[in-house]
C-alpha cells in the first residue's frame, strides 16, 4: 500500500484500483444502521438520522442513531466503571492495544479511506493520506510516554532516607468531540492521546461523518481494548451539549472557535476547574514579499487554500502581498487556480471534491455576491454543472482593508489577497485577526523570514513550502498548535506536548 501525506506521495496502481472498489462498495450499500458501541457492545438506541453523500446528493453515504441523555450517561458511566484498571495498567500494555488498533487501520485503508469520501467528499489522496495520519497519531502519542518513561521522573532529596519522584497521571475519563473534516484522523490523535495517557473515552463524532468514526471503534474492538476504555455515541450538536455537561473529567474538542470557547466556559463552572483542550480553526495568512519566488507563492497558496476545498482549518484565506510583485501573484495565482479540476472524489483527476452542505454552498454564494461588490474576482465565483455540492475555486483581490472577507473564518475554496506596502505592514495585517492557527511566508531573504517568525501571531509557521503555504502538519513532524481564537491551552496535538495535557501533575515524597 502506498504511503501518502498530505504534501509528499503518490499512488500507485494497486492502491489506485483498491480504493475505486472499495468506494464503489460504499456508494452502492452504503452503511449499516450505526448503533453507539457503549462498554464493548453495539447499542442501537435513539433514532435514526441520515448523513447524504455531498458528491450525489440524492444518494446516503451514512446511518446512524442520535444519542440521547440516557445513551451518553451510560456511556460516560461505563468510562468511569474502565477507569481505574486502564491507569493501572502499565503503560507499555496499554500502547500494545492502540499498536494492535494501528495495525488493524493499516489493513483496512482503502475500506476506511473510501467512507471518508463517501461522507465528507475528500479526493482519494487526501482520504488515504488521513487514514495514514490516524496510524502515525497513535505511533507519535505511543513513542511520546515511552521517551518520556511514562511521565514519572526523580526530584532532589535533602535526606538520605527522604526520596521525591514527580509523576503525570490521568485525570480519568475525557469526553471527545470530532470535526466534520478530518473525521478519523482527529477523532483518533483526541482519543489515543487521552487513551496513552491512562484515562477512558467518550467520543462523539461529527454527525456529518458517523461511518468513519464507527471504523476506529471497530479497530478499538479488534484490538482488545477492555470494554468502557473507549466508547463511541453517535449525535448533532445536542448529544455534544450532552456530553459537555455530562460528569466528564475533561473533554477534548475540535471544530469552531464559538462553540469550543463556550466549552471551556463551562468546564470552568461549577466547584472546580476541568480541562478544555480545543483546536478551533482560523483565518491563517501567507505573506508573500518583494523577495519571493512568485511561482512558488502562487502554487503554495493555491494548495494550501484548495486543498479540501478549503474546509480545513489550516487552509491558506488570505495572501497578503507587497505591492512590488502584487499583480504578478494575482494573475499567476489566478492561472494556477483555474487550472484545478473540480470533481467527484471517484475520479482520479479531481483537485478538489465538494463542500459538506447546502449552508457551505450558501455561505460561499454569499461571500461572492460581496466579493463583486466590494473587490474583483480573478478567478472562479462559480458552481459546477455537477451533482452535488460543488463551488468553484474562488480567488478575489482589491477589497478594502478590514474587509470582513478577509477576516471571518469562511471555510470553503476562497481566498482572499490584499496588497500591503512592505513586510512590517504585512505582517501587521496578518495579526489584525482573532485567529492565530497557520501563516507562511514566501521570501528568499532570511532577515525577512526571521521577522516574520519573531513577529507573526500562529502556532504552525512555514517558510517557502510550495506544497502548501499553511498546510499539511503531520504527526511528529510538525506540532499543530492554536494560538489566540485558535485554541485554549497555548499547546496542540501531533507533538510532545500534547499527551501530558491528558495528564495532571502529581509530586511524591517517601520517608523510609
Amino acid at each position: 500500500m502506498t504511503r501518502l501525506t498530505y504534501t509528499s506521495g503518490s499512488l500507485d496502481a494497486d492502491t489506485d484500483a483498491a480504493y475505486e472498489a472499495e468506494l464503489a462498495k460504499a456508494r452502492a450499500e452504503g452503511s449499516p444502521e450505526l448503533g453507539h458501541w457503549i462498554a464493548g457492545e453495539e447499542v442501537a438506541a435513539g433514532e435514526v438520522f441520515e448523513r447524504e453523500n455531498p458528491s450525489f446528493t440524492d444518494e446516503i453515504a451514512s446511518r446512524a442513531r442520535e444519542a440521547d441523555a440516557d445513551v451518553i450517561a451510560k456511556a460516560v458511566e461505563a468510562a468511569k466503571d474502565a477507569r481505574v484498571e486502564w491507569r493501572r495498567t502499565p503503560y507499555a500494555e496499554r500502547n500494545a492495544k492502540l499498536r494492535a488498533a494501528a495495525r488493524w487501520i493499516e489493513e483496512h485503508v482503502p475500506e476506511i479511506a473510501a467512507i471518508l469520501s463517501l461522507e465528507t467528499g475528500k479526493t482519494r489522496i487526501e482520504a488515504i493520506a488521513e487514514v495514514q495520519e490516524g496510524i502515525d497519531l497513535i505511533e507519535t502519542y505511543c513513542s511520546e510516554i515511552e521517551r518520556n518513561d511514562g511521565y514519572t521522573h526523580p526530584l532532589k532529596s535533602f535526606s538520605d532516607n527522604e526520596q521525591n519522584t514527580e509523576t503525570l497521571r490521568p485525570y480519568g475519563v475525557f469526553g471527545v468531540i470530532g470535526p466534520f473534516n478530518f473525521p478519523f484522523a482527529l477523532c483518533i490523535g483526541m482519543s489515543s492521546a487521552a487513551m496513552v495517557a491512562g484515562n477512558t473515552v467518550v467520543l462523539k463524532p461529527s454527525e456529518e461523518a458517523p461511518w468513519s468514526a464507527a471504523k476506529f471503534a471497530e479497530a478499538m474492538n479488534a484490538a482488545g481494548v477492555p470494554a468502557g476504555v473507549f466508547n463511541l455515541v453517535h449525535g448533532g450538536p445536542e448529544a455534544g451539549k450532552e456530553l459537555v455537561d455530562s460528569p466528564v473529567d475533561g473533554i477534548a474538542f475540535t471544530g469552531s472557535a464559538e462553540v469550543g470557547r463556550a466549552i471551556a466556559k463551562r468546564l470552568h463552572e461549577g466547584p472546580y476547574t476541568r480541562p478544555a483542550l480545543t483546536e478551533m480553526g482560523g483565518k491563517n495568512p501567507a505573506i508573500v514579499t518583494a523577495n519571493a519566488d512568485v511561482d512558488k507563492a502562487a502554487e503554495g497558496i493555491a494548495r494550501a487554500a484548495f486543498g479540501l476545498s478549503g474546509q480545513k482549518c489550516s487552509a491558506c484565506s488570505r495572501a497578503i502581498v507587497v505591492e512590488d510583485v502584487y499583480d504578478e501573484l494575482v494573475e499567476k495565482l489566478g492561472e494556477f487556480t483555474r487550472g484545478l479540476k473540480v470533481g467527484e472524489p471517484g475520479d482520479p483527476t479531481s483537485f478538489l471534491g465538494p463542500v459538506i452542505n447546502e449552508k457551505t454552498v450558501a455561505r460561499f454564494e454569499d461571500a461572492v455576491e460581496a466579493a463583486k461588490a466590494d473587490g474583483r474576482i480573478v478567478a472562479g465565483g462559480g458552481r459546477p454543472d455537477l451533482p452535488g455540492y460543488y463551488v468553484e475555486p474562488t480567488v478575489v483581490g482589491d477589497l478594502p482593508r478590514g474587509h470582513r472577507l478577509t477576516r471571518d473564518e469562511l471555510f470553503m475554496p476562497f481566498v482572499t489577497v490584499t496588497k500591503v506596502a512592505d513586510l512590517d505592514e504585512a505582517i501587521e495585517e496578518a495579526n489584525a485577526v482573532v485567529y492565530g492557527l497557520t501563516a507562511g511566508i514566501f521570501t528568499e531573504d532570511d532577515a525577512e523570514a526571521e521577522e516574520f517568525f519573531d513577529r507573526i501571531e500562529a502556532g504552525i509557521t512555514y517558510r517557502n513550502r510550495r506544497a502548501g503555504a499553511t498546510t499539511g502538519a503531520w504527526p511528529g513532524t510538525q506540532s499543530f498548535c492554536g494560538w489566540k481564537s485558535s485554541g485554549t491551552t497555548g499547546k496542540g496535538g501531533l507533538g510532545p506536548h500534547y499527551v501530558p495535557q491528558f495528564m495532571r501533575e502529581q509530586s511524591r515524597t517517601v520517608v523510609s
